[in-house]
């Protein structure tokens, strides 16, 4: 299953996020290392993945956004950390495969299904 050509999707990182840690002096945080695991996978083409700062989601883990366009649902992810990036990777490609954002709750990676912190409706919905 891919994507349609038309259709890019981001993939954003909190990379500001301490997951509730001191911050040590020169040290990356858990959001900035996250990334970094993220960044250095083959991702399929049209699937961007973006640093951002602060989701202000701060009390649950790292956290990452899928979004794709007018038409598609967004979604907010919590409860990560940098040894959960296969994990992202597994749910924003079969994100990135749908036409409206909507991955059947059975095909999502288990830590998506209970980690969701929210569903963002899209920007155009039908009448």
């Amino acid at each position: 299953m891919t994507a349609p050509p038309q259709t890019q999707t981001e993939l954003l990182v909190c990379t500001t996020c301490k997951m509730g840690l001191p911050v040590i002096e020169g040290e990356p945080r858990p959001g900035a290392r996250l990334m970094a695991a993220l960044q250095a996978m083959d991702w399929p083409e049209g699937l961007v993945v973006k640093p951002v700062e602060c989701f202000s989601n701060c009390d649950q883990g790292c956290s990452v956004t899928l979004r794709g366009g007018a038409g598609r649902w967004t979604y907010v992810y919590g409860r990560l950390d940098p040894s959960k990036a296969d994990i992202v990777f597994e749910g924003a490609t079969r994100y990135h495969a749908t036409a409206d954002g909507l991955v059947p709750w059975r095909e999502r990676p288990e830590h998506f299904r209970k980690n969701c912190i929210a569903r963002i409706p899209p920007l155009e919905t039908p009448e």
